[in-house]
């Protein structure tokens, strides 16, 4: 999860900031970089980290592949080698105290590369005096964390390590939070077994327009398990969260198996409310025209009807749709996540999250039994056409939003991009 946008519907209940009432995320926003199929060709990438201004090679900086447990630190001399490094588009991110992060985007091929890299001292290096403007409110700290890491059962295991490094405001005249961090955010998960460090990032949720986005640049440790047993449950765990997740269909869409993977995409087609706008538009009269500490009881009873008045109504086909409404080939084999309208996806290998709380949406089949086990998310592509690397990775992640089942899952599921699931045996 390099960076993702999550669309906030209207609340239900309270607005608190609690991440129950959230149903949406864009994924990544995902992301910023995929890391593609092992079984492709392999090569190295090396180079050497200096100083902007003295030019001096910088010993023991970090270097990484954003989003995967790809990582290096410099020699003495500055030098870095990944000895082997599978084929694709990566983002290339460089970290040292002192220093500005350092990311450069490098698409990775048959030929080794060698790279320079140069950063900039930071503020306090060069002298200037950074100013917050205020100390994090406790009360801000918990609505960012709810926002950030979700509620999902493998979540109750992930804890922010370096809750201090996190600066988190609220801006009451834009109703909006936003969250940075000098360095990286650093979030250990003993349900998956990972160390995620976030670099860079960035946080924003703005409750007027019910959206939040966050990006950065994550990469991954392997923790160190306590016992062969514990090593076995990260492994098991790993694979529920693979399962049926994005990364999981997106690649079963590369490699026409959809069904076979356990996925059903259906089309939902959105059509406009032709009552919505003149609710709305009274609604943001009555406000306009009296104070809401004046409200009386039957112009709040107003607003509660108006408010209830949905925007647009979504409209699912029972029809499955097949591989070629999904996806377009071109001439050199390119292959484009392409479809009309929004997407209802359906997974069927596993059932939901205990602690999912919403009912599953239906899969609009008449007169047909529907499963109780099954995962059901919403797709919406924002482009007409989206790239899908090997792995089944977007080129451009913030190119769709999903909401349902998917938007519920968060840190608590977020493997590394280059994971993959073992082999299914053979019968």
């Amino acid at each position: 999860m390099g960076s993702a946008s999550l669309l906030l519907p209207e609340a239900t209940g309270s607005t608190t900031g609690s991440c129950s009432w959230m149903r949406a995320v864009v994924c990544l926003l995902f992301l910023l970089s995929w890391l593609p199929r092992l079984a492709t060709a392999q090569t190295s990438v090396s180079g050497i980290v200096h100083d902007s201004l003295t030019q001096q090679p910088l010993p023991f900086a970090s270097v990484f592949l954003a989003n995967t447990t790809l990582g290096a630190t410099t020699s003495e001399q500055g030098r870095f080698t990944f000895p082997r490094v599978p084929a694709g588009t990566y983002d290339l991110v460089v970290s040292y105290v002192g220093y500005r992060l350092r990311k450069q985007t490098i698409t990775v091929g048959p030929q080794p590369q060698e790279l320079t890299l140069r950063l900039s001292p930071s503020a306090n290096r060069l002298g200037e005096v950074v100013v917050h403007a205020h100390p994090t409110r406790p009360d801000d700290y918990q609505r960012f964390v709810e926002l950030f890491l979700g509620s999902t059962t493998f979540l109750q295991q992930c804890r922010i390590r370096n809750p201090k490094a996190v600066r988190v405001d609220y801006d009451a005249t834009k109703n909006e939070l936003t969250a940075t961090a000098d360095e990286f955010v650093q979030v250990d998960n003993q349900a998956l077994g990972y160390r995620l460090k976030y670099y860079g990032m960035q946080f924003r949720c703005n409750y007027q327009e019910q959206v939040v986005i966050f990006y950065g640049q994550p990469v991954f440790e392997e923790l160190t398990p306590r016992n062969a047993r514990q090593q076995r449950q990260w492994l098991a765990n790993r694979l529920v969260a693979y399962h049926g997740s994005l990364t999981h269909f997106l690649r079963s869409v590369y490699d026409d198996r959809v069904a076979a993977e356990g996925f059903r995409a259906q089309k939902v087609r959105i059509v406009l409310n032709p009552r919505f706008p003149p609710a709305d538009s009274l609604r943001r009269a009555l406000l306009h025209a009296r104070h809401a500490t004046v409200l009386s009881a039957a112009d709040q009873d107003s607003l509660r009807r108006w408010r209830a008045v949905p925007a647009s109504f979504k409209l699912l086909y029972p029809a499955t749709r097949p591989i070629d409404s999904l996806r377009r080939i071109s001439a050199d084999g390119t292959r484009y996540l392409r479809f009309t309208d929004e997407l209802q996806v359906a997974y069927f290998g596993e059932g939901p999250d205990p602690r999912y709380g919403q009912l599953m949406s239906a899969l609009g089949a008449p007169d047909t039994p529907e499963p109780t086990r099954r995962q059901v998310s919403r797709l919406q592509l924002l482009t007409s056409e989206v790239k899908i690397q090997p792995n089944g990775s977007l080129v451009n992640p913030l190119a769709v939003f999903v909401s349902e089942y998917w938007g519920f899952e968060k840190i608590g599921e977020f493997l590394p991009l280059n994971y993959l699931p073992p082999p299914t045996p053979t019968p």
